[in-house]
């Protein structure tokens, strides 16, 4: 199963597979506002990715933080508007040797 991102392909920053669920995401690194998408204005400096999360009733982007084993999404807001966040396990299959970032 592949959530597959509706950017040019050029921007993908990488790919990576939730080790439990065996999903396929693909990510960007972004350099847009936060508030721009309805969240708080600081999230898009602590969660430098975007994660495409395309899945029936939800085909929007999250903010995450991926690294190496672990993928850190951000998946709602609470009352004060603070992230909550989910850690996934992830295995990258592909990452771009310099990333490169998306304005959106």
């Amino acid at each position: 199963m592949m959530a597959p991102i509706k950017i040019p392909y050029q921007h993908v920053t990488g790919c990576f597979e939730h080790k439990e669920t065996r999903a396929r995401f693909e990510y960007i690194t972004h350099a847009g506002d936060a508030s721009a998408h309805g969240w708080n204005e600081s999230l898009g400096a602590q969660y430098p990715h975007l994660v495409c999360v395309n899945s029936v009733g939800d085909p929007g982007l999250r903010y995450a933080i991926v690294k190496k084993t672990v993928a850190y999404i951000v998946v709602d807001e609470d009352d004060e508007g603070h992230p909550v966040v989910e850690k996934w396990p992830v295995k990258h299959d592909w990452m771009r040797a310099a990333e490169q970032v998306v304005r959106i």
